[in-house]
C-alpha cells in the first residue's frame, strides 16, 4: 500500500464543498506517543500514522467562525464558537492520511448535537474563552456535557516569529486533509481543503490539562515536542466517503 505524501499545499480533492468555515487563532501542542498505545483508539480500517516510528497526540485550541452549508453564508451566532480538540493521526487502507478526533469541546450546544447525530463525532459542550495580552494567548475550557463533567484545560502560549521553512514534524502534524470517523457501522473519510498554513513558532508558558487523559490517552508528561500558532485559514469540507466504497472504486 502506498501512503500519500505529506503535502502542505495540495489541490482541492473533491468537486464541491459540503461545509465551509474558518479556523482562527489556533495553538497546536503535540506530544510523541507509542503507536501501539493509540492503535486501539482508531476506527476500523485505519492505523496510527507515524513519523520516524512515532505517533503523536495533539491538543489544539482555536475559534471556529462562520460554519455554513455549501456556498451559503455562515450560520449567525450558532456557526461561530470556541473549540478545543484532542486528536490522533491515522492512515487508512487506501493510504490516505487523516486525523482522528478523540474529543472536540465546543462552546455552542447546537453544533455539538448536530455533529454527534450526523457524523458521530465526539463533540462535547463546554465553557470556553480565549484571552489575549499582546503576544500571549490563554485558552480556557471547562466541560459541561456529556462528560466527564468538569474536565478542564488551560494553556498559555507566547506567539513568536513566522515560520518560513517548517520542519518535517511541523508538516506532519498540520498538513492533514481529512478526518476518519466511525458512524453507523462504517468508517468514513471526510476530506477537507484550505490554503497552506501560516505558522508561527510559539512557546508554551503554562499547561494544566485534563482533556487528553479524559480522551483515553496518557496525560501529557514533559514539554511538548512541537508548539505552533496560526492566525487561521478558510476551510472547505467535501462529502464523506465510506472506506469500503473507496477500496472498491
Amino acid at each position: 500500500m502506498d501512503i500519500e505524501p505529506v503535502d502542505s499545499a495540495p489541490g482541492q480533492a473533491f468537486p464541491w464543498a459540503l461545509l465551509r468555515q474558518r479556523w482562527d487563532d489556533l495553538t497546536f501542542l503535540h506530544w510523541a506517543v507509542a503507536p501501539e498505545l493509540v492503535a486501539p483508539l482508531l476506527p476500523a480500517g485505519t492505523r496510527p500514522d507515524t513519523l520516524d516510528g512515532v505517533s503523536h497526540v495533539g491538543l489544539i485550541g482555536f475559534r471556529m467562525v462562520g460554519v455554513g452549508l455549501g456556498r451559503g453564508p455562515g450560520v449567525p451566532y450558532l456557526g461561530s464558537f470556541w473549540e478545543t480538540n484532542v486528536r490522533l493521526y491515522s492512515v487508512d487502507d487506501t493510504g490516505r492520511r487523516a486525523v482522528v478526533f478523540r474529543s472536540l469541546d465546543a462552546s455552542r450546544l447546537v453544533p455539538v448535537l448536530v455533529a454527534r447525530a450526523t457524523l458521530r463525532l465526539p463533540y462535547t459542550w463546554s465553557a470556553m474563552r480565549l484571552e489575549r495580552d499582546g503576544d500571549r494567548y490563554t485558552y480556557r475550557c471547562r466541560r459541561r456535557w456529556p462528560g466527564p463533567a468538569g474536565a478542564t484545560s488551560r494553556m498559555v502560549v507566547r506567539v513568536g516569529e513566522p515560520i518560513t521553512d517548517p520542519t518535517p514534524l511541523e508538516h506532519f502534524v498540520t498538513a492533514r486533509w481529512g478526518l476518519h470517523t466511525r458512524a453507523y457501522g462504517r468508517t468514513l473519510h471526510l476530506p477537507n481543503w484550505h490554503p497552506r498554513w501560516p505558522l508561527h513558532r510559539a512557546e508554551l508558558l503554562h499547561l494544566d490539562d485534563e482533556l487528553v487523559a479524559a480522551a483515553g490517552l496518557p496525560a501529557p508528561v514533559g514539554a511538548p515536542v512541537s508548539v505552533l500558532y496560526s492566525p487561521g485559514v478558510p476551510v472547505r469540507f467535501g462529502p464523506p466517503v465510506s472506506l469500503r466504497r473507496a477500496r472498491s472504486a
